[in-house]
């Protein structure tokens, strides 16, 4: 039983860092998902109120962390709301057209054409365009390093406590 726990557990790690190029992935309930396993089917002691807690803070960057990164490139780079809806939008569809690359060319050629509909002249349009590939890729990086660290601090629980 133990060895099929840490096979499920070690493949929700492996699925959370998935989920970075596969945004239909919920990458850090997936994780926590890991955490649980360990916690039901392995051994209940070494996971700590503290751990938990660190969890939860970690979780709490990683959204903050991808809300922030598209807030901040998106308005410093004077993308529409619709441009901003048709870009999440886009990364998902994206993530289905010949990965990982459509996460990018999918995004950028959307909210390109989003902004050209809206009026907008082509240096703004691309812009806004590139401002979609810089938050995908900036929020990308801030996930995939905080998930690195939930995932070594986990390791650092189970074999240290």
């Amino acid at each position: 039983m133990s060895v099929i726990c840490w096979i499920l557990l070690l493949t929700c790690f492996v699925f959370s860092f998935i989920a970075l190029i596969k945004p239909i992935i919920p990458g850090v309930p997936v994780l926590w998902i890991g955490f649980l396993i360990y916690y039901f089917g392995i051994n209940k002691n070494p996971l700590s109120i503290s751990f938990w807690l660190i969890m939860a803070i970690f979780t709490i960057f990683i959204f903050a962390a991808d809300f922030f990164a598209n807030y901040y490139f998106l308005k410093k780079y004077g993308s529409s709301k619709t441009g901003e809806r048709v870009g999440c939008l886009s990364v998902i569809i994206g993530s289905f057209i010949f990965p990982p690359f459509g996460l990018i060319i999918v995004p950028f050629i959307s909210v390109y054409l989003t902004e050209k509909v809206q009026g907008k002249s082509n240096i703004d349009a691309l812009k806004a365009a590139w401002a979609t590939v810089l938050s995908f890729l900036s929020s990308s990086v801030a996930k995939a390093v905080l998930q690195l660290i939930m995932v070594l601090i986990f390791f650092g629980y189970v074999l240290f406590k």
